[in-house]
């Protein structure tokens, strides 16, 4: 989910909260205000006969007569239509494969999934996920539940859950590292702050707007490992406690700390420094080093080509970064009248050889175990660094008070920033206005 998408789009989402982006999302409503009834159909209609072909790892099997319908971004359309055609080999159960925009589909599903006018299977990011949810439109992964969580990462899994329930079938992760030019970062280390510190002070020039290292800085999102990776946190276990604050604990400024250090080589006011700006100077070789997210790849490899290089985000304080995630997952339609197919489908194409085939389609990342260890995604130079920095990442919330969170944290980085004011004060007065949002704001 693009961080800056998620940002405008939810505050960034309401990930609830454009995993993004790879992606982005739109702005949500909250799912209680959905016309959408309070209980869904979820047990599969009766057929006169049992088609052949029967999951082996569970007994479960496709209705008589099923059929399903698939909603597909535009991206990876070639991949949802591939996996359709060899669902439909194995199982002899036709699919149809529908364009629509992920940031959409939530919405979409709200108004047509309890007239039955909705897809049986939908791909949304995480973040879009707890409004289907609160609204009882998602049919639990409780048959594959097993397999999902012993397949995927830790992450992953939480990501596609609401309230403790597996609700998803994760089929890719999404989150940042460091992208950078190797005719300019060339022997130097990039193993901690202090090594990009120490490379950026023989190239910034801000006379030249030439600058070692450049991210949003005021950007909460991008900002997270220097809050999570010392041991600050946002909304307690796992995300969902959201009394539980820990954006002014000790962990968290001493992340804060190494996160004012770096304004050294990158005398920048916070809002000087916007995707635009960033995405300019280091294609034109004025930044060394961009932290970004996938979104950009495809842009950064046809400006920089060999040139490229990536790495994993920096230790803070010597420790491992921790960085948000974006989740995308599969999740069947709880008014899908072919549940037992749609579940089939979902996890058949949330599989390793589906994530690997999706890797080679669009480059995503996979979340699948054995699929990060595949010779095709660990010999990728590029994807290789993002699956090993997912692997270090924390999914954003997906409990509803996330929406408090961006506009009291987005103002609270620039003032550490730009003002040089003392972090422990900022933060705490952005957990008092995050909490004042959330208690008037009846989240429940």
């Amino acid at each position: 989910m693009k961080a800056t998408k998620a940002v405008a789009g939810l505050t960034v989402l309401t990930m609830a909260l454009s995993l993004a982006a790879c992606g982005g999302s739109g702005s949500k409503n909250d799912a209680t205000e959905s016309k959408a009834p309070t209980t869904a159909p979820t047990k599969a209609a009766e057929g006169t006969a049992a088609p052949a072909t029967t999951a082996p790892d569970t007994g479960i099997q496709p209705e008589a007569g099923a059929s399903l319908v698939i909603w597909e971004s535009k991206d990876e359309m070639a991949f949802t239509t591939e996996m359709a055609k060899r669902f439909t080999e194995k199982f002899n159960v036709p699919v149809k494969v529908e364009e629509v925009p992920p940031p959409n589909q939530a919405q979409k599903l709200i108004q047509d999934g309890p007239s039955g006018l909705g897809a049986d299977v939908i791909v949304i990011p995480h973040d879009n996920m707890p409004q289907l949810a609160l609204a009882n439109l998602i049919l639990p992964n409780e048959v594959f539940a097993d397999a999902t969580r012993a397949d995927n990462t830790e992450a992953s899994v939480i990501g596609s859950s609401y309230n403790g329930q597996l609700l998803g079938y994760p089929r890719a992760a999404e989150t940042y590292v460091l992208y950078y030019n190797k005719d300019l970062v060339k022997d130097a280390p990039l193993k901690t702050w202090d090594d990009v510190i120490a490379f950026a002070k023989t190239f910034t020039n801000k006379s030249k707007n030439k600058y070692g290292i450049m991210w949003e800085v005021g950007n909460f999102y991008f900002n997270y490992p220097f809050i999570a990776s010392t041991g600050g946190y946002l909304f307690g276990k796992d995300g969902t406690d959201p009394k539980d604050m820990g954006l002014a604990s000790d962990g968290a400024l001493e992340g804060l700390k190494v996160f004012s250090s770096v304004k050294e080589v990158l005398p920048v006011k916070s809002a000087d420094i916007t995707p635009d700006i960033k995405r300019g100077l280091f294609t034109s070789g004025d930044v060394a080093i961009d932290m970004n997210g996938p979104w950009e790849l495809a842009g950064y490899k046809k400006a920089l080509g060999d040139k490229l290089g990536v790495a994993t985000i920096p230790t803070v304080a010597g420790k491992t970064a921790i960085s948000f995630s974006g989740i995308k997952s599969w999740y069947v339609n709880a008014y899908s009248k072919y549940p037992n197919a749609a579940q089939l489908f979902a996890h058949f194409s949330s599989s390793k050889e589906a994530q690997l085939l999706l890797n080679e389609k669009v480059g995503a990342i996979p979340t699948n175990l054995a699929a990060l260890e595949d010779p095709q995604v660990k010999s990728d130079p590029i994807i290789s660094v993002f699956a090993e920095q997912a692997k270090n990442s924390q999914p954003m919330p997906t409990i509803p008070e996330i929406s408090n969170v961006w506009a009291p944290a987005n103002a609270a980085f620039p003032e550490i920033w730009d003002k040089g004011s003392d972090a422990k004060t900022v933060m705490e007065n952005a957990i008092k206005q995050i909490q004042d949002l959330n208690n008037g704001g009846g989240k429940k």
